[in-house]
């Protein structure tokens, strides 16, 4: 008779996974607090990371962006060279992509124990009246970074269709190297010019709530 352990186990594991994962990190930010770097230094210095990572894809998706325009204007002999630069822009353009949205989720991962742990901390408080204000405080700061967090989500929202018509014209351009493939992406070039215009302004948002955040946590 076959045995009826295993399955179980795998799904005890699946069930346990992140539990494990929150203990993971709960024990990271205990370390951290050891030796004096709180779970406040910790969010600052991750959405600092965040920051970087979207100016950095900024730069990667505007240099995407000039090979595509550079790639429309080539002759047949060229063709070949331009689509190798063109495919290790777009694979550089996922990679800042995949970059951005992990920079995120740790932001998220920190911020969101650094919360629980003031929204915890504020039934040890006596005195009414500095309980009140530093709920009032939390209230402030997590206002401040949903506002900030929503920027970064739009951004990185934004990356999605502008990789997803990066990705079809890089297959069709390798599927059809000659004149007639050049002819059908000079008219998509516009369009993918606009949305990453549009990309790069979301991030702008981004980066500037980003700086404000952080700016405000330090005073």
């Amino acid at each position: 008779m076959p045995s009826t352990q295993q399955p179980y186990s795998f799904i005890f594991i699946l069930l346990l996974f992140p539990l494990l994962i929150t203990g993971c990190s709960n024990t990271y930010y205990s370390a951290m607090e050891k030796v004096g770097v709180h779970k406040r230094d910790i969010l600052v210095d991750r959405v600092e990371g965040a920051r970087d990572s979207q100016a950095e894809a900024q730069e990667q998706f505007k240099s995407a962006l000039e090979q595509f325009g550079s790639v429309i204007e080539l002759k047949n002999t060229d063709l070949k060279q331009a689509y190798d630069k063109l495919e290790k822009e777009y694979t550089e353009c996922e990679e800042s992509a995949r970059k951005v949205s992990d920079r995120i989720d740790k932001v998220e991962n920190v911020s969101e124990a650094l919360f629980d742990e003031w929204e915890a901390e504020l039934e040890l408080y006596e005195n009414r009246e500095l309980r009140q204000s530093s709920a009032k405080q939390l209230q402030k700061t997590k206002s401040r970074y949903k506002k900030m967090l929503s920027s970064m989500h739009a951004a990185e929202k934004s990356m999605d269709p502008v990789l997803k018509t990066f990705r079809d014209n890089v297959l069709f351009l390798k599927h059809n190297l000659n004149a007639q493939a050049i002819g059908s992406l000079q008219s998509e070039f516009s369009s993918l010019e606009s949305d990453i215009d549009s990309l790069l302004r979301k991030m702008n948002t981004a980066i500037e709530q980003s700086n404000t955040f952080i700016a405000q946590m330090g005073s």
